[in-house]
């Protein structure tokens, strides 16, 4: 008879999972302090192409140390669509998007995209969706909408730059649910590495464009755009996929949502903005919906009708 793990022992086997989201919330809200001042000197399309580019030939330096292989057939449509998306329409879209409209806008609209990446997960993927998940959802939602709303108010909005926010929130939606299954033949290194340089040939149009824009950028802008590339794409997006193969689409998306809490800290910290007490009801919003979304429901074993989460297939020892 096969032993049953201890709720304990569970716990502990999520922990480098847990790490390694908490890594990429971290990073990723990071990125908003270093596009605000890379945005500047850069367009939209030349800072998307030097960031994937840096991030690019980091991941390919770790890839030549650690002697990883092209991923399996299998994995290529995954990583194909992700890398199309994701990795290029979505951050040209963002970054054109957040120069359209004021920030709040642009917080309220594409923190739809975990939304999304649930209702995509559950119809493609089969990912459960348990009240808890929903739930917590809601509630940060809510933090979301709320923080937005605290932001918004001295930038102009465009309808442009609403369409442009919408289409990263789904292209941002579109790619994490694509990435999934590539993940289940693919380590999260290589779905990273090959998933940004895909990214970096969409981008390759606005090649002119940065390579002029870097002759006349100052050094604090490029500075930021190799940051960006360098741990919010090449660190962040590994750790992401790392998580992403230990557990659903929609867990994963959820845990976006603490982003807007840390970029509200942040920008407290490296720009001076004092946040408002409605942008820290927002932020402690997000922070405890992403909790909740996160939490499990205490079962007793052997309680009639207890049935423990689903746990999502792990990639083979060999594939990562």
């Amino acid at each position: 008879m096969m032993s049953t793990p201890s709720p304990a022992s569970a716990r502990r086997a999520e922990l480098p999972a847990a790490a390694a989201a908490a890594v990429t919330v971290v990073l990723w809200a990071s990125a908003f302090v270093s596009i605000r001042s890379a945005g500047d000197a850069y367009s939209p399309g030349a800072l998307a192409l030097g960031r994937l580019l840096a991030g690019a030939l980091t991941l390919g330096v770790i890839c030549l140390v650690r002697r990883e292989t092209w991923p399996p057939r299998s994995a290529w449509r995954g990583i194909a669509l992700s890398g199309v998306l994701w990795f290029g329409f979505y951050m040209v879209a963002l970054n054109w998007g957040e120069q359209q409209v004021d920030a709040g806008t642009a917080a309220l609209v594409v923190n739809t995209g975990p939304i999304l990446i649930a209702l995509l997960g559950s119809r493609l993927l089969g990912d459960p969706m348990p009240p808890r998940l929903l739930a917590g959802m809601a509630v940060s939602f809510a933090g979301a909408v709320t923080v937005g709303l605290s932001m918004s108010g001295e930038g102009g909005s465009s309808v442009l730059g609403v369409v442009l926010c919408l289409l990263a929130a789904v292209a941002y939606a579109g790619g994490v649910v694509a990435q999934k299954p590539a993940l289940g033949s693919a380590g999260p290194l290589q779905v990273t590495t090959f998933g940004c340089l895909v990214g970096a040939v969409v981008c390759l149009p606005f090649a002119g464009q940065l390579v002029q824009e870097a002759a006349r950028a100052p050094a604090s802008a490029t500075l930021n755009m190799v940051y960006l590339g360098v741990f919010p794409t090449a660190l962040a997006f590994t750790t992401w996929a790392y998580a992403l193969s230990r557990t659903t689409a929609s867990r994963m998306g959820a845990t976006t949502y603490a982003a807007p809490a840390l970029v509200v800290l942040m920008s407290w910290l490296f720009l001076g903005e004092v946040p408002g007490l409605l942008t820290l009801l927002g932020g402690a919003l997000c922070l405890a919906g992403v909790a909740v979304s996160r939490s499990r429901a205490a079962t007793r074993a052997g309680t009639p009708g207890a049935v423990p989460e689903p746990r999502p297939e792990r990639a083979p020892d060999s594939a990562r």
